[in-house]
């Protein structure tokens, strides 16, 4: 289910920021409730609490982790995880560093509250498409936390 602008003005209503609000989908992809995972990604929020690092960015590479990551000692990540990361990560700079000049919260921002409501909505709506689009390629569906092996 794409994550829309509505969707997002209400998590936002809610009280949450970029990092929290992909979680929220993702888990809501799932069919899942996770408090402690969401209160843990609001130390991603406003890029770091402190302007750095985008928080869409930030949240995105930890979507793709909670479906690729390590989550017991039995298991291991998926191998392809760097690649997936990597891949988001080049996707970000090259897409929004072109149009705000940088991804960081600050440069995207300009810490205006105008410039975040307008900007903000759109970069957490091209990420979830990001993610959702790398991990399909990769084999994941989304409403499964397993893995799944990408056909051939």
């Amino acid at each position: 289910m794409p994550l829309d602008s509505m969707d997002i003005m209400t998590f936002h209503l809610q009280g949450f920021y970029c990092s929290q609000i992909l979680t929220l989908q993702a888990l809501e992809e799932q069919g899942k409730k996770n408090p402690d995972l969401i209160r843990s990604m609001t130390a991603l929020c406003l890029g770091l609490g402190c302007g750095k690092v985008c928080g869409a960015l930030t949240g995105g590479c930890c979507v793709l982790g909670l479906y690729a990551g390590k989550a017991t000692a039995e298991e291991n990540a998926d191998p392809r995880l760097p690649i997936m990361l990597t891949e988001f990560n080049d996707w970000f700079e090259q897409k929004f560093t072109s149009l705000y000049g940088g991804i960081t919260c600050a440069d995207i921002t300009k810490d205006d509250e105008r410039l975040r409501m307008d900007r903000c909505p759109d970069i957490v709506r091209a990420s979830f498409e990001k993610v959702t689009e790398i991990l399909r390629a990769n084999g994941y569906q989304l409403s499964h936390t397993g893995r799944q092996e990408q056909s051939s």
